[in-house]
């Protein structure tokens, strides 16, 4: 067996497309230290710099010292500690919604819910460049899977009308992300909900990368559109702009019973630790806060200077220079094309002090590797300057 895994890792490793661990000796932040070496990072999704706020900190530190470290049960044994219902009313109050239900995982929450909510006969109908979760949840539900092209309403109103006429009394579910984790672009979330009201289906909205970054209080898209209310389920995480780990739904309180009955990667884990929920809360009581608006407001700073600062990727660099790069998120794909030219850029980069990793098939499409970049409130314009400068002069003033 094991000369069965080295031979299939080195044809990985003849791809360029083999992975290794990276062991991080440091707090994240917009600094941090790899091999002995300190690094500008522009890899995390930390999009806030909470990961290591003191706020969040000393709410995990006291609720260690009054639940101890682990939750000891799941959720619905005696796993339930008081940390997770506060953050649990703290997310629906936040997001306006009447309940929330939050999972060990965005992972989880995906697969949990998507499983809860189709079942065999149903169809869910998938935008190809979806997190793995959601797909994953979509296959696991056993329901009828298609997938639409990348934000195409008019595959999407076709699947709609396919699912209607061939399955006239099944459950029909869209799942879509506000923003793309890996091309940073929006969903065109009113259009989506205006085909989804026209068949009668139901909405899955991933908020993952925009929540903490877009909409009042970084509510997410949903919010910042006005359409929280024709959003059916509304799915996020708080290990990005919140700083900490987890997953949650937002909703009806009948959805989030339901939830609670049958979403089995809730019904079947141990509750989260007190001490992750505890930290979870300290973020969105501080994302509703106007000193949480103001950081917010001065990661989109950064963002509109790593716009203006950012060189054309392979993509774009024969496109008119008087086509702006434009930001939708704090998501900055830099397409390179080529997985191995992709690993060596980033190489490049480390050596030069930055640590923006490789982005690789099967997490994007052959021939389409990239460098993810994600710009964080922690980082100064020095350094998102820097990293514009270097990587135009790497790849020879493109």
């Amino acid at each position: 067996m094991s000369e069965w895994f080295a031979q299939q890792l080195q044809e990985l490793r003849a791809r360029a497309l083999d992975r290794h661990l990276r062991e991080v000796a440091s707090g994240q932040g917009a600094i941090v230290e790899l091999k002995g070496k300190r690094l500008i990072n522009f890899s995390s999704n930390d999009y806030l710099g909470l990961a290591n706020d003191p706020k969040l900190r000393d709410a995990a530190g006291a609720a260690i010292a009054q639940f101890g470290v682990g939750a000891g049960a799941s959720r619905l044994i005696s796993g339930t500690q008081s940390p997770h219902v506060e953050l649990e009313a703290a997310l629906a109050k936040w997001k306006g919604t009447p309940a929330a239900l939050s999972f060990s995982s965005g992972y989880a929450a995906a697969l949990g819910t998507i499983s809860a909510l189709v079942r065999k006969g149903d169809v869910v109908l998938l935008d190809k460049l979806c997190h793995a979760s959601l797909i994953d949840g979509a296959k696991l539900s056993g329901a009828t899977l298609r997938v639409f092209p990348h934000n195409h309403l008019g595959k999407l109103e076709s699947h709609l009308k396919w699912a209607q006429r061939e399955h006239p009394d099944q459950r029909v579910l869209i799942l879509t992300e506000s923003v793309f984790s890996m091309d940073g672009d929006r969903a065109p979330l009113s259009q989506l909900v205006e085909l989804k009201k026209r068949f009668g289906a139901r909405l899955l909205l991933d908020e993952a990368h925009a929540v903490g970054v877009i909409g009042p209080n970084g509510r997410g898209l949903a919010a910042a559109e006005n359409l929280s209310g024709n959003v059916d389920v509304q799915m996020g995480t708080m290990s990005k702009a919140l700083g900490v780990s987890g997953g949650y739904i937002c909703g009806s309180r009948s959805l989030i019973e339901w939830l609670i009955n049958r979403a089995r990667s809730f019904i079947y884990s141990t509750a989260p630790p007190p001490a992750v929920a505890a930290a979870a809360r300290a973020a969105v009581d501080f994302l509703a806060s106007p000193e949480g608006e103001k950081r917010r407001v001065a990661l989109w700073d950064r963002i509109k200077l790593m716009q203006k600062i950012l060189p054309a990727d392979s993509a774009t660099a024969n496109q008119s220079s008087k086509v702006a790069r434009h930001a939708d998120s704090a998501i900055f794909p830099w397409l390179v094309g080529d997985e191995e030219s992709a690993v060596d850029l980033a190489a490049d980069l480390q050596r030069e002090g930055f640590f923006v990793p490789a982005i690789r098939y099967p997490t994007v499409g052959k021939g389409s590797a990239r460098l993810r970049i994600t710009v964080t409130a922690a980082h100064t314009e020095e350094q998102i300057t820097s990293l514009g400068e270097t990587i135009r002069r790497l790849r020879g003033g493109e």
